[in-house]
């Protein structure tokens, strides 16, 4: 069974107000702020994140539960340029991580990863990519 969990971090948070993210919206149910373990960086207008092992580095977001998943990842794979037939040439890969919430409670949740190399871009050292102030 396909987890019904999803970490956002990005231009899909319901702030972002876009069409993916209003899409997402109306087809989850907001659980509140979270956080993984990672790195975050701007690629260009939009984050990519990284998973760390060092516990001092996160990336901050929101976990929402998803309604009709297999459509919702399936519009959400496109999003992110995910190709599950080729996750090697594939932007993002979606995979299943630990998220934490402010209640304390942690959930094995789908997100998505950047799968390119990071040298050229700008780390956010905030691990939160709406609070552009900490770079």
């Amino acid at each position: 069974m396909v987890s019904s969990y999803l970490f956002v971090y990005g231009t899909l948070l319901q702030s972002a107000n876009n069409a993916m993210s209003k899409f997402l919206i109306a087809n989850s149910t907001h659980l509140g702020r979270a956080y993984c373990i990672g790195k975050l960086y701007k690629i260009t207008w939009f984050p990519g994140a990284v998973l760390s092992e060092n516990q001092t580095e996160k990336i901050y977001g929101t976990l929402v539960k998803l309604h009709d998943v297999e459509n919702v990842l399936a519009h959400l794979d496109d999003y992110e340029g995910y190709n599950s037939n080729n996750a090697t040439s594939s932007l993002f890969i979606r995979q299943k991580n630990r998220i934490y919430t402010e209640k304390g409670i942690d959930y094995n949740a789908w997100m998505y990863i950047y799968n390119q190399k990071t040298d050229e871009a700008t780390r956010i050292l905030s691990g939160d990519f709406l609070n552009h102030g900490a770079f």
